[in-house]
């Protein structure tokens, strides 16, 4: 367990880590109020709520929040009357109507959590201070709330860097997702897959750029995808295109995934490089291509469809796979207990062939329901009970350390070096400047 006061620049070192940093709850509990609590975390796209009253809830911390759409923009406020301290909004999504209507004791408030009304406010509150003017009187809203093309941040403190700064290069997910439109924008597909990993959150980002992985992991369940591949192929003479994304699994091997690199940089961001190429010369893609190449011209076009990336991995609660659409939000419920949500996105502008082949991936591979999610998530769960147990102090992140190319601002891997363990590394780096700063 956690000693009292304890030392946690200690808990990390360059090239591995103690094991408590994913079981012990109390450091657990500092995570919520010096990382997801202070920093940038991702709340939801504006599609979500493109009408006034329109809202979604979320957790960023250990904090239930509401995203509502205002008749002036997007608020992002604390889903708590403060009354009685009763969730304003119980559903996932929905649409307020002209007020949020706490449904305890009625208490009423505007879409930007401003006070409209309390019952009985004349008499029951008499000589007090609860009216309208009183500050405590409204539903808190977060520090701060931004957006970057559509997606929309918020941060529980006060102060620290803009969500621009703190993006950094990792805004090239959001840029590559929104370039690839032809009308240059995204809009949310409205439901999304919802998984709880009885595993720690940390866990689950440090597999988003394990290139290792995959030839491991996932090999059984690309070979058998690869066998009906064939069958399929066989009969009819054409392999089709959402079997090979899962018996690309099978076919590249471990030696391979060397040759894609992770570029890492300050807070703890990621970029996984080796884009999974979806551009066959079929009927679909190429008027997929005519329209962005009629939207924006053909050079710039092939900048767009050459932009080299499989992950982008925003720390501490986001990974998108932007030339895919879709992204995957980190919202830790325990130390041993996270829920992931797995959102689809839709290219405005782009024939509908291209959204359906997206959605193949995004229904075969991220769902709940597949053999690559099976996968993972029994190595998670294992991870983590043996993390729990005395077989050991330290984690080990010692592949290709030592070898790392550093610049300022940006750890590479050396060419040839693509299951390298810098992205975790990386990840824990930025870990303890987060805990320890609030310290």
């Amino acid at each position: 367990m956690l000693p009292p006061s304890p030392d946690l620049s200690t808990y990390v070192e360059p090239d591995r880590v103690r094991r408590e940093v994913y079981s012990d709850p109390a450091i657990f509990a500092l995570e919520m109020e010096r990382i997801h609590e202070r920093v940038w975390i991702y709340c939801g796209h504006e599609s979500q709520v493109p009408n006034p009253g329109d809202y979604v809830t979320l957790q960023i911390g250990r904090q239930p929040m509401v995203m509502v759409r205002t008749a002036d923009g997007v608020r992002v406020l604390h889903n708590r009357c403060p009354h009685r301290g009763a969730m304003i909004c119980g559903d996932h999504t929905g649409n307020t109507g002209e007020f949020f209507r706490c449904s305890y004791h009625a208490w009423t408030f505007h879409h930007d959590g401003s006070l409209k009304n309390i019952p009985m406010m004349d008499s029951g509150y008499a000589g007090t201070n609860w009216n309208r003017d009183n500050p405590d009187c409204r539903m808190k809203a977060a520090a701060r709330v931004a957006s970057y093309r559509g997606f929309v941040f918020a941060s529980l403190a006060a102060d620290g860097p803009t969500l621009e700064d703190f993006l950094g290069e990792s805004k090239i997910a959001f840029d590559d997702m929104c370039d690839r439109a032809p009308g240059g924008e995204v809009e949310i597909v409205p439901h999304c897959f919802r998984v709880i990993q009885r595993s720690n959150w940390k866990i689950f980002l440090e597999n988003q750029l394990d290139a290792l992985h995959p030839s491991v992991t996932h090999q059984s369940t690309g070979r058998a995808a690869r066998d009906v591949e064939t069958e399929i192929e066989k009969r009819t003479g054409k392999a089709p295109l959402a079997y090979h994304m899962l018996s690309a699994f099978s076919t590249v091997t471990i030696d391979k995934w060397d040759n894609f690199r992770t570029l890492n940089y300050p807070h703890g961001h990621c970029i996984l490089t080796g884009y999974m190429g979806l551009r066959p010369k079929d009927p679909d893609t190429l008027e997929y291509e005519a329209a962005l190449a009629a939207a924006v011209g053909e050079a710039r076009k092939e900048a767009i469809l050459s932009t080299d990336i499989h992950h982008v991995l925003i720390y501490p609660g986001l990974s998108v796979q932007s030339p895919l659409q879709q992204l995957r939000v980190v919202r830790p419920l325990g130390v041993d207990r996270t829920l992931t949500e797995i959102w689809h996105f839709r290219l405005k502008g782009a024939p509908e062939p291209i959204y359906r082949r997206a959605l193949a991936y995004y229904n075969l591979v991220n769902s709940p329901s597949t053999l690559i999610n099976a996968d993972d998530l029994e190595n998670f769960w294992k991870c983590q009970q043996g993390l729990a147990s005395d077989g050991g102090d330290w984690v080990s992140f010692h592949r290709h350390f030592g070898r790392d190319i550093e610049r300022p601002g940006i750890t590479e891997t050396a060419d040839g070096m693509g299951t390298s363990e810098a992205p975790m590394r990386n990840q824990m780096k930025a870990w303890v400047e987060f805990m320890t700063r609030a310290a």
